[in-house]
């Protein structure tokens, strides 16, 4: 957490580059843009001259002239300050419009790619890395580029635009005057470089403690059921106040620089306008300049320190973005460990066979060698036929969830094959490969949607009746239609308000829907039903497995004796194999498992 959000530089062009690869699509929109910008620049440098003009040539003309002349130069200058500023309307909202759509086109595109990203990584990249974290990089992170986008480096280009633009006109008019506003400059870029400094280092220190405060959040909001349960609900809430008030004490280091710098920034104006009033106000009363110019010149020093004030101010806002770009694209460059054959074998129907050939597995990043403790399978050989049902136990951490991963090319293996029809399983597209194996998980996940969109994942090219007749099939129709409104039951977010036994039983639907070749069933899938519908499941169960070669992770021996093969796993070996009466008549540990685990 620490090396994530204490990120120091302000700048790095090699993100900015990669920033900018995300905005070279809407080139066309941000070149409009520019043009949109220039013009606003033009028509508010220009404006103060009207002030001039006014005052000159109808307040206090330097020449007697008529009344009649005068109210007539006032209204062509009325009209024109108008039209400009009309101008400058335009030109504002078509320059504003223009770059917030970019923005929002960024920010879409970046969080699309994130998504996609997401999706691609194995299951193994989000043992590491906590769902809450990668939350913000959807998020918060991509928010930050698109702030940098629209008010970060167009604000930044517009504030050179209209720093250029004024000192144009102004030097064009007076380079005297300009000279006597400039005098403060030095002190600003000094009160600047010392305010930054300041600022960095508290905005360096705010992320660092946020990250930890919503850390503490997640991590809280997670395990409330466990705090009830053990009544810790005081102290989580006393550790959580001390966090947010190390994130308050944070936020008014912040407010207190801030409530510094723009005051300053602010009297820094008034000091430059007070040189103006009293060098420029001399030349006026000596003759040698015109009020009207003087007038002029006090609304161009008004209008250029209001961009040195926002550059400082932008500062912030680059090394968030900074930050933000290096996070999401940290994400983005993520090395993908399950690759696709760049020459698919194509799959039309898989037999069912599954061999393992001296399989190793650790659960180690990839390049780092496993060492004798983090080995999760060890030199596992078995062979699966076509149609075979077979059934996995051992004690927890055996390795048995392991080698159902395996088959469904969750992981690769580090040493060793896994083959399906006497292919690697790496020789199919790994999207190919899963739409022919079923999976159902002892906690099946259920998205937020009616009962049919989660039976048929979304997809409405599987017709209703389809759904009804697996669910007939399994004996499930009844239990869906005692539901509020049946099969268009909405559910909350991971299926709430549906006990876990029914969310077993449409998992058992979902995966059978999809007329798997091979039928993968995880930690008893149907532990959590009552007796008489354990029953009834059971034998749809092995209806449905006719025909298809099924492995499951069993512990209870009706599963058990109804298998074909039993394959017996301890500390990540396959120690042996046979039927249920085959290996306890041989006595050796699964008997022992038996007598310890089964017995009742």
């Amino acid at each position: 957490m620490t090396q994530e959000d204490a990120y120091t530089k302000a700048f790095d062009w090699v993100l900015f580059a990669r920033i900018l690869q995300y905005v070279k699509p809407y080139r066309l929109q941000v070149g409009l843009a520019l043009l949109f910008l220039l013009l606003t620049t033009l028509t508010a440098a220009a404006t103060p001259l009207f002030f001039k003009w006014a005052v000159d040539g109808a307040f206090v003309p330097k020449e007697a002239k008529p009344l009649a002349e005068r109210f007539q130069l006032l209204l062509w200058v009325s009209l024109g300050f108008l039209l400009v500023r009309g101008v400058n309307f335009a030109a504002t909202y078509g320059q504003t419009y223009l770059i917030q759509w970019v923005g929002q086109r960024v920010l879409f595109d970046l969080r699309s790619a994130l998504f996609a990203k997401f999706m691609r990584l194995h299951p193994g990249f989000y043992d590491k890395n906590p769902v809450g974290r990668l939350m913000t990089r959807i998020t918060s992170d991509v928010d930050a580029i698109n702030q940098f986008i629209t008010g970060g480096l167009v604000g930044v280009i517009a504030d050179f635009f209209t720093l250029f633009g004024l000192l144009a006109f102004m030097l064009a008019l007076s380079p005297k005057l300009t000279l006597v506003v400039l005098l403060v400059v030095p002190v600003l870029l000094w009160v600047t470089a010392w305010v930054r400094q300041g600022m960095r280092t508290a905005y360096r220190e705010m992320r660092l403690r946020l990250a930890r405060l919503n850390a503490a959040l997640q991590e809280n909001l997670s395990g409330v059921e466990t705090i009830q349960l053990f009544v810790k609900e005081k102290e989580r809430e006393e550790k959580f106040d001390r966090l947010g008030q190390d994130l308050l004490q944070a936020w008014v280091e912040i407010v207190r620089w801030f409530a510094l710098f723009f005051p300053l920034v602010g009297f820094l104006g008034d000091l430059a306008v007070a040189g103006l009033l009293f060098y420029g106000g001399g030349e006026v009363v000596r003759g040698v300049a015109s009020l009207g110019l003087l007038v002029a010149f006090v609304d161009y020093t008004r209008q250029l320190f209001q961009p040195l004030q926002d550059l400082s101010d932008k500062f912030n806002l680059f090394q968030g973005a900074m930050a933000s770009a290096e996070r999401i694209f940290g994400v983005l460059d993520t090395e993908e460990e399950l690759k696709d054959p760049e020459d698919p074998k194509p799959i039309h129907r898989f037999r069912g066979e599954v061999e393992f050939r001296d399989v190793w597995l650790a659960y180690t990043p990839k390049g780092v060698a496993p060492s004798e403790g983090d080995w999760v399978l060890r030199g596992v050989s078995f062979h699966i036929r076509p149609g075979e049902k077979v059934a996995l136990v051992g004690a927890t951490g055996a390795g048995k969830t392991s080698v159902v991963s395996l088959i469904a090319r969750f992981y690769d293996p580090q040493r060793g094959q896994v083959l399906i029809d006497g292919e690697d399983v790496r020789a199919y597209r790994q999207e190919e490969l899963r739409r022919h194996i079923g999976i159902v998980l002892q906690d099946p996940f259920l998205f937020s949607g009616t009962v049919l969109d989660n039976l048929r994942l979304f997809d409405p090219s599987i017709p209703e009746e389809k759904v009804v007749e697996v669910a007939r099939f399994l004996g499930v129709h009844e239990a869906i239609l005692r539901l509020p409104q049946g099969y268009h039951t909405p559910l909350g977010e991971r299926g709430a308000g549906l006990s876990t036994g029914e969310k077993q039983l449409l998992a058992l639907v979902r995966a059978l829907l999809m007329s798997p070749d091979i039928l993968l069933i995880l930690d008893e899938a149907t532990a959590n039903v009552d007796s008489e519908t354990e029953a009834r499941l059971q034998e749809a169960l092995y209806k449905a497995m006719e025909g298809r070669t099924s492995i499951l992770i069993a512990h209870r021996l009706s599963t058990i004796r109804r298998v074909d093969r039993i394959l017996v796993f301890r500390k990540g070996r396959l120690v042996e194999e046979g039927t249920h009466e085959a290996l306890l008549e041989k006595g050796g540990y699964y008997a022992t498992l038996y007598r310890l685990q089964y017995a009742d």
